[in-house]
């Protein structure tokens, strides 16, 4: 089969488009003709060798997020056959027995993931656990669902499973043009929140309006603070959830409402950041919470809201696999909004 895969760390010019052996299954895997997959800032922050997941090994294929469909079974699979349409759980968290990629699943350890750790979906094939892979409905397209997988899973696992986010509340997303925030405004705006988003361009703001929320601003020539004080009467929020770091990160603490919660699931501005004063986060009780990787139990309902809620999946371009060194380049240059979608 035909893959971008890297030898070395490096810019974009380390990615080669080669042939490489096809992927065989497992007796519990499939092996999935990839339609599409979506590019993640994950992608370049590890070709880069900026940093790397507990597990990656050279050479590598990128692309985390995978859309396609079944060729390939094993022996002993069962509820899914070649020719289903599918998306592609990439955590290898809760794999079975059976499959190659089993024992990678310690959340907090050496974690697999589909695209950042093994092989994933720049390339014409990939391999994934039977159990791991979700039909894809009729009425969506196989462009939509590669947006889905890291983006919600991402979205929904910190506003909700450790954010706590309900009706009622308010809740600051920045960076409201990348993938993640696009899914975390469409969620938490669905689920009764107020939400204020910020983000660089008028173009990524005017989007973040019409995606559900409920006041913008441009971060590079407003104040976060003072326009997130104002809009809430000076209450603040009650909830920022922020995967930009060093950047955004004392405003964002300081526009906490007393209660307020930080959900923090990125870091791509940097990785260090200051708490300026301990006596604002005790005296006004506020909570700083590490997301974390999703668990295997959260995909699946994530999939069914998004196969039924009629949510926006937003997508940026569609590049030919031979274009993906160009295609990261604008992702890293923060040119997007939405998903650049990879078709091998």
């Amino acid at each position: 089969m035909r893959a971008a895969i890297y030898h070395r760390h490096g810019g974009p010019e380390v990615l080669a488009v080669e042939d490489v052996p096809d992927p065989t299954p497992g007796p519990r895997d499939v092996v999935v003709a990839v339609g599409l997959t979506a590019l993640n800032r994950l992608d370049v922050v590890q070709r880069n060798g900026w940093y790397t997941m507990p597990g990656f090994r050279l050479p590598h294929i990128a692309g985390m997020d995978v859309a396609g469909t079944v060729a390939l079974i094993g022996d002993e699979v069962d509820g899914v056959a070649p020719g289903d349409r599918v998306v592609v759980d990439p955590s290898l968290a809760g794999v079975p027995e059976g499959s190659k990629l089993a024992g990678r699943g310690d959340l907090y350890g050496v974690l697999g993931v589909i695209g950042a750790t093994t092989d994933g979906g720049y390339a014409e094939l990939c391999l994934a656990p039977a159990t791991h892979v979700y039909q894809v409905p009729e009425h969506m397209s196989l462009e939509d669902a590669a947006t889905f997988p890291t983006c919600h899973l991402t979205a929904s696992h910190g506003l909700f499973d450790v954010g706590r986010l309900v009706a009622g509340e308010t809740v600051l997303v920045h960076a409201a043009g990348s993938g993640v925030s696009i899914a975390a405004i469409q969620l938490a705006a669905r689920a009764g929140a107020t939400v204020l988003a910020t983000a660089g361009t008028p173009a990524k703001l005017e989007r973040a309006a019409g995606l559900g929320a409920a006041h913008v601003l441009n971060n590079r020539t407003g104040n976060v603070l003072e326009w997130a004080r104002e809009v809430t009467d000076g209450r603040g929020v009650d909830m920022v959830f922020d995967h930009v770091g060093t950047a955004l990160f004392e405003s964002s603490l300081f526009a906490l409402a007393t209660h307020g919660r930080l959900v923090t699931s990125g870091n791509t501005s940097g990785d260090v950041a200051t708490i300026p004063s301990l006596g604002f986060v005790f005296h006004h009780a506020i909570t700083i919470l590490g997301s974390g990787p999703y668990e295997p139990h959260e995909f699946g309902p994530a999939w069914e809201r998004f196969c039924t809620g009629h949510f926006d999946a937003v997508v940026d371009s569609i590049e030919p696999l031979a274009e993906v060194a160009h295609a990261q380049e604008r992702m890293q240059h923060n040119e997007v909004i939405g998903k650049i979608l990879v078709r091998p």
